[in-house]
């Protein structure tokens, strides 16, 4: 139950309130079983007022509102009271008119189950209150729907203005976007000025970094000279030992170069004896591949004549079997075609013969069911003058309403006499006595006579039921008559079909028996085409076979000519080696020689060298002096020069440490950004969610009157089971009651059983406790370890920031360099495709080059495709030529046609002057100013037009 329109819970409630009200309508709740036992008795006793007192004592709030509060949960509680005293006068009315509307419903069923008579007006009344009640139900649930959905507007229009009042103000917004945008502004110029510091910084760094490199560079190349010329003195000095055991080593090397130069030109004599034999064999070789190539072409164009001839044979012999098969098939449609007109033709005479005496069966039934038309025609007129003997009879028989009033007036006489006689005290003993007896004999008269009439009345009835039996009777036997003759008809008519289904069974054994033989001669055929097949299938396995065979011996025969090819190669190879081995220790040799006299010319050298370089180092020592004191002054100035850079380097560090700071701010800032945007964006996640269910709810607002229809049945029916409940444990509890229990089957345990599962019960409990003890400890190392490893955890958060970012850039980058090794990889196989398919290609059009050149050799065109293109090429040379013609003839048509005034005409030039028939000189006259006029050629019109019909001319 509920009320849609709800109450306010203070008397003196506003307008809001009233709209809280109209919002959220007040519904009655299910009064629970122990409703009574839980509402308290006291309501001082309720723990919200001793909360109250508690925090009123401990000085948290102050008296009036304690007192305000209190007024307000009396009052509350009163509501409440009323509220469950309501719902349970509600329901005891509920189950009262429940109960009355089952009884109501058992009375329709009952008036339901008489028979319907006659259109009356009781139940036309009946049909329009259903109509009514239909209506009523209808208008019911719309009113219900409509007050649905405007509560649910009631509340998305608060729900709406909530959010309106919770959004900013548009000059709180302006406010904030201006001094948001200012604070960005100084950013703006605080960052653009820092930058412009770093980047003047930066550049004196650059500078002062590019001259401390270039004087360390300085530094670095006069270290290198010292260096090098301390090495260099080095080696003069210890270079007249190192000379002499140059020499030695030469000397061996040259002894130890001759001795390979012996071996290597006996090495040369073998190997030119090689090459003479390895010469004589490949000859051989070359002879036998020759050989081989021949006979393997000879066998190829025997096996390709064969095979071409073999081929011819196979095509003629299937070509006749098609065609034999073909006439054996025409010819079998054709006998199958012949039997089937003449079947046909049978089974239409039949047809005719059937249908002639379908027709007089019909002609005779015709005439039966006419006789019988009449005879029922007969007996109606019978019946008709029957029922109206009977209906006059009735008519003239006396009615028994009047003598029933009579008798009955007569009793009320007697009755009111018998009282008057009664009353009178006067009258003797005796005559009470006669009148007694008289209205005795009097009542047991008018018992026989009432006797007597029900007899009469029964007697009629059962003459009556008898003349119906026997009219029932005879109609009955003129119906088995007729249906007695149908079932002969009908027996003879199955008769005939039987005979016609014997003809037809008789007609398909024929036809059977035809298409046996067909059978028979069709597969006699099929057999044969098996065979054949078979024989053929077999002759071309035994040429597969023999063709393998002889490709297996070009096989052998091109492997042993590739064999012997290798081994060719391999020989030149050898000898091709062995002269570069002899070429390159006669290298060896003359640049030993070289080697030797160029030794001898540099140790000469190197003595006037020696005199050369000790004058040099003590130069060099000199130089080597002044340079220490150049070092020692760079130096004073790069330590100088250092102290400059650790001071721009701190300020440097100030400058980092400051946009360090604002870049953290601003990642913290795009942080924010993005969580915001991740909350806007589960924000909107859930108002489409909401949105949804709401759409749902709407969707089952027609199903929520039969939900509380349903919940206030099942709010009855708990009520009913309470009730009866109550009443059970009345009955149990009263004494007087014989049957208020009942004894449960079974036995009871012993103590000695009891005190076992006592005992079993007990140890149970125990390992559950210590297992219980076990779990706590377990969940105290495990909190105890997860708190460490969440500080652990908090802790690292910015290093696994760092990592995560590093692993982001470096998965970024791996992700860059797969994608740029993919495409790589996929350019590079598509270049290997195009390169496969080019060499394809290429050995295609090698191939078709070499059949061409053949075929050029032979007298023949190159190919079929290359003489279709030549015929294509001299086609379009012809219309080519052809079109050129072609348009030469029209420009000369349009200048015969151009006139000279330039318009242009593709009429027939008129004659301007003609030739007079008179004078001797055929000379051409000019026509004058009205040209001679030239009729057109007659149309197809003319055949539509009548030739004129001159009339003479009368004088």
């Amino acid at each position: 139950m509920s009320d849609p329109e709800g109450t306010s819970a203070s008397p003196d409630g506003d307008e809001e309130q009233d709209a809280g009200e109209l919002e959220v309508p007040i519904r009655a709740l299910a009064p629970e079983a122990d409703l009574e036992e839980q509402c308290p008795s006291q309501i001082s006793a309720n723990p919200a007022l001793q909360c109250l007192e508690e925090l009123f004592s401990m000085g948290k709030i102050s008296g009036a509102k304690v007192a305000r509060l209190k007024a307000s949960f009396n009052l509350l509680h009163g509501t409440l009271r009323s509220c469950q005293e309501s719902e349970l006068n509600l329901l005891q009315k509920a189950k009262r008119f429940r109960a009355e509307l089952e009884r109501q419903q058992q009375e329709l069923e009952k008036a339901e189950l008489f028979p319907e008579g006659q259109d009356t007006e009781v139940s036309r009344m009946r049909q329009q209150l259903l109509q009514f009640h239909n209506k009523l139900r209808e208008s019911e649930d719309r009113e219900y729907q409509m007050q649905y959905q405007l509560e649910c507007l009631w509340e998305d229009k608060i729900c709406l203005e909530k959010e309106y009042e919770s959004q900013p103000k548009p000059v709180e917004q302006e406010k904030r976007y201006l001094t948001l945008k200012e604070s960005c502004d100084e950013m703006r110029k605080e960052i653009a000025q820092r930058r412009q510091e770093i980047r003047s910084l930066t550049e004196d760094m650059e500078a002062r970094h590019k001259q401390m490199q270039k004087e360390q560079r300085e530094l670095e190349e006069k270290k290198e000279t010292i260096e090098s010329k301390e090495a260099e003195l080095a080696q003069l000095l210890s270079m007249p030992g190192q000379l002499g055991k140059e020499i030695e080593r030469i000397n061996r090397k040259k002894i130890d170069v001759e001795k390979r130069k012996a071996v290597l030109e006996e090495q040369l004599q073998e190997l030119a004896e090689l090459k003479k034999k390895t010469q004589a064999r490949c000859r051989q070789l070359e002879e036998e591949r020759r050989a081989v190539v021949r006979e393997l072409e000879g066998h190829r164009a025997h096996l390709e004549a064969a095979q071409r001839e073999s081929s011819l044979l196979l095509k003629e012999v299937e070509m006749t079997k098609e065609k034999e098969t073909i006439l054996l098939g025409q010819r079998g449609v054709l006998d199958i075609n012949m039997n089937h007109t003449v079947v046909e033709r049978m089974s239409l005479h039949e047809n005719l013969a059937r249908k002639v005496r379908e027709k007089d069966r019909l002609l005779r039934a015709l005439k039966k069911v006419q006789l019988q038309l009449k005879v029922a025609k007969d007996s109606v007129t019978h019946t008709q003058e029957l029922y109206n003997k009977t209906k006059s009879q009735r008519d003239i028989m006396p009615k028994n309403d009047d003598l029933q009033q009579k008798i009955k007036d007569l009793q009320s006489e007697v009755d009111k006499l018998k009282l008057t006689l009664a009353h009178e005290q006067s009258v003797m003993n005796d005559e009470v006595q006669a009148v007694e007896q008289c209205v005795e004999q009097k009542q047991a008269l008018i018992r026989e006579s009432i006797r007597r009439r029900e007899e009469l009345h029964h007697l009629t009835t059962l003459t009556l039921i008898k003349a119906d039996e026997r009219n029932q009777k005879s109609r009955e036997l003129l119906k088995a008559q007729m249906r007695c003759n149908r079932i002969k008809q009908d027996i003879r008519g199955k008769q005939l079909q039987i005979q016609e289904h014997k003809k037809q069974h008789q007609e398909t054994q024929l036809r059977l028996s035809v298409f046996g033989k067909l059978y028979d001669v069709i597969k006699s055929e099929r057999n044969k085409c098996v065979h054949l097949i078979q024989f053929a299938s077999k002759q071309t396995a035994e040429m597969m076979e023999t063709f393998k065979i002889l490709e297996n011996e070009i096989e052998i025969l091109r492997t042993n000519a590739m064999y012997k090819d290798r081994l060719l190669q391999k020989s030149r190879l050898k000898h091709v080696h062995s002269h570069a081995i002899r070429d390159g220790l006669k290298n060896d040799i003359s640049k030993m020689v070289w080697v030797l006299q160029e030794m001898r010319s540099k140790r000469e050298e190197q003595r006037l060298n020696i005199s050369k370089l000790t004058h040099m180092i003590n130069s060099q020592e000199q130089e080597l002096l002044h340079m220490r004191k150049s070092h020692e002054a760079s130096v004073k100035s790069r330590n100088e020069r250092g102290v400059q850079l650790l001071e721009r380097e701190e300020e440097m560090c100030i400058f980092y440490e400051k946009v360090n700071v604002q870049e953290s701010l601003i990642r913290e800032g795009t942080l924010e950004i993005q969580a915001l945007e991740e909350e806007i964006r589960s924000l909107r996640m859930l108002i489409t969610e909401e949105t949804r269910q709401i759409d749902v709810c709407k969707k089952q607002v027609p199903c929520k009157r039969a939900l509380e229809e349903e919940s206030t049945l099942l709010q009855i029916q708990l009520s009913e089971c309470k009730d009866r409940l109550l009443f059970l444990e009345k009955s149990l509890e009263d004494q007087a009651t014989e049957k208020r229990s009942r004894k449960l089957s079974g036995e009871d345990p012993s103590p000695v059983e009891l005190i076992k599962k006592i005992e079993q019960l007990e140890e149970r409990l125990a390992e559950r406790e210590a297992q219980l003890l076990e779990k706590e400890l377990v969940y105290e190392q495990v909190t105890r370890l997860s708190q460490n490893i969440r500080a652990k955890a908090e802790n690292g958060k910015e290093d696994t920031l760092k990592l995560a970012k590093r692993v982001n850039e470096f998965q970024s980058r791996i992700k860059d360099y797969t994608k740029k090794l993919m495409a790589v990889v996929s350019e590079l196989a598509m270049r290997q495709a195009q390169a496969l398919c080019l060499q394809q290609e290429l050995r295609e059009r090698e191939l078709q080059l070499d059949s061409c050149q053949r075929r050029l050799e032979q007298g023949l065109p190159p190919s079929d495709s290359i003489e279709q293109e030549w015929q294509r090429c001299l086609r379009e040379q012809h219309r080519h030529q052809a079109d050129a013609e072609e348009k030469a003839r029209i420009a000369e048509e349009e200048e015969r046609n151009l006139l000279p005034n330039g318009v242009y005409t593709t009429a027939e030039t008129r004659p301007n002057a003609y030739i007079p028939g008179e004078d001797p000189l055929p000379l051409p006259k000019p026509y004058g100013a009205l040209a001679p006029f030239k009729p057109s050629e007659p149309g197809t019109n003319m055949r539509h037009i009548r030739k004129p019909q001159p009339k003479p001319i009368e004088i």
